[in-house]
């Protein structure tokens, strides 16, 4: 993956419904390079359907970690989602039971850029403070259905 297939990646991830042109201007590219170059991520498995699914692993993230969240005060979900979005290594997030206000599930290139990440996330105004653990490996990893 160069360059220019990150900078296609990052213009379906904002929008999964650029058009070619779209692409092709933000990859530097014409419209049927620009397909070429989308069609060829889509055959190849980096992107994965058209809700934008990225496989990380193609993007070399291989750092995964889970964070908890503790908020301050008592924010919306919404609040919450809001901030998060704000913060691309966020592959997942959700409300949960128990002393975390929310779970993350965040992936990154390495250790230093997982912590700049975790470092974003904590900067929230809604988030007082975060707990992470950092995957060794995955034992199970299942298509969701």
């Amino acid at each position: 993956m160069d360059a220019i297939d990150e900078s296609i990646v990052r213009c379906v991830l904002r929008n999964a419904r650029s058009t070619y042109a779209e692409i092709g201007e933000a990859a530097g590219l014409s419209a049927p390079a620009a397909k070429r170059r989308l069609d060829r991520l889509v055959a190849d498995g980096t992107v994965r359907g058209f809700t934008a699914l990225v496989d990380t692993q193609a993007l070399g993230w291989r750092t995964e970690a889970f964070v908890e969240v503790y908020c301050k005060g008592n924010p919306t979900p919404s609040e919450l989602q809001r901030d998060l979005e704000t913060v691309p290594e966020v592959v997942e997030a959700y409300t949960v039971s128990g002393a975390a206000d929310a779970m993350v599930h965040m992936m990154a290139l390495d250790i230093p850029h997982l912590e700049r990440a975790v470092q974003r996330v904590r900067a929230a105004r809604v988030i007082e403070r975060t707990e992470s653990v950092i995957v060794l490996s995955r034992l199970i990893n299942r298509p969701r259905v």
